[in-house]
């Protein structure tokens, strides 16, 4: 079991605001939004970024985060981006593989 802030929301010890739970994913409103809508999508086993996720999780797993970003961006009627930062040169600043999803506004390109 492991101390990281997503574990902990992951297991109900930190409140969130949920909008997606099932056995793989976990989904909640971001709580420093950078756009109108932005909700983060986390696997609810540990694996610090993309790369360690991707060489240990289930098919089932990956397909469920893949899925649950696609079902919440599906609701942004305009359109959205969903971003994975991995590391400390992409921008990664929790130790939790978490994909952002944003929309409601114009994003722009390149994004930083």
């Amino acid at each position: 079991m492991t101390d990281c802030l997503f574990c902990k929301i992951v297991r109900k010890e930190i409140p969130a605001r949920e909008v997606l739970r099932d056995e793989h994913v976990v989904a909640f409103h971001d709580l420093n939004p950078q756009a109108p809508h932005h909700v983060l999508v986390i696997p609810t086993v540990h694996a610090d970024q993309l790369t360690a996720f991707a060489s240990a999780a289930s098919g089932a797993q990956a397909a469920s985060l893949l899925a649950a970003a696609a079902e919440i961006g599906g609701t942004f009627p305009d359109g959205y981006r969903v971003v994975v930062n991995t590391g400390k040169d992409g921008g990664q600043t929790v130790g939790h593989l978490h994909f952002h999803v944003l929309g409601g506004r114009q994003m722009t390109w390149p994004p930083g």
